[in-house]
């Protein structure tokens, strides 16, 4: 759905669970940083406001957006979070660099999920230029960061109700 017809009031109406006690990764790609340390932002004060304690959310970086597959798995596997997010961005260019990272770590992030209990959140935004990258972190389409953190406050009660049933 295109961001401009979904966003975090969208979510929001669907009701969001009890936060507290739950365990968030936040993997965050260094590329693109004026973009991603700003969806990191939005993710920590949407999962705060909805009762994720500080200490409860745990930061990691990596250098690009590939790096999110495996510093994302490796936290999913460690048992210390209930969700991971993977935030990057990849701003397409004038090679085809940028069709080559986004399917991998679109289909990378998607294997984690087919593969583990802790659900990844794929927080990696894919934009034609800067401009639509600075309008989904921060700008007049919003944060992303908060659909993000909110995505994974929702997986985990998803799991947790699962689990209850089983």
């Amino acid at each position: 759905m295109a961001s401009s017809m979904y966003n975090t009031e969208n979510i929001v109406s669907n009701g969001i669970p009890e936060a507290s006690g739950m365990r968030i990764g936040i993997v965050v790609s260094e590329w693109n940083d004026n973009i991603t340390s700003d969806l990191q932002k939005g993710a920590v004060e949407t999962l705060q406001k909805f009762g994720v304690s500080a200490g409860d959310i745990m930061i990691e970086h990596v250098p690009g957006s590939f790096e999110l597959i495996y510093a994302s798995a490796q936290l999913a596997k460690s048992g210390l979070v209930d969700a991971v997010i993977a935030i990057g961005c990849v701003i397409r260019g004038d090679t085809p660099h940028f069709d080559y990272i986004s399917s991998g770590v679109t289909q990378g992030i998607a294997a984690i999920n087919q593969q583990s209990d802790v659900p990844v959140v794929f927080g990696v935004l894919t934009t034609n230029n800067l401009q639509q990258a600075e309008e989904r972190s921060g700008g007049i389409i919003g944060n992303k960061g908060d659909e993000f953190a909110i995505t994974a406050i929702k997986m985990i009660d998803f799991y947790r109700n699962l689990r209850k049933k089983m």
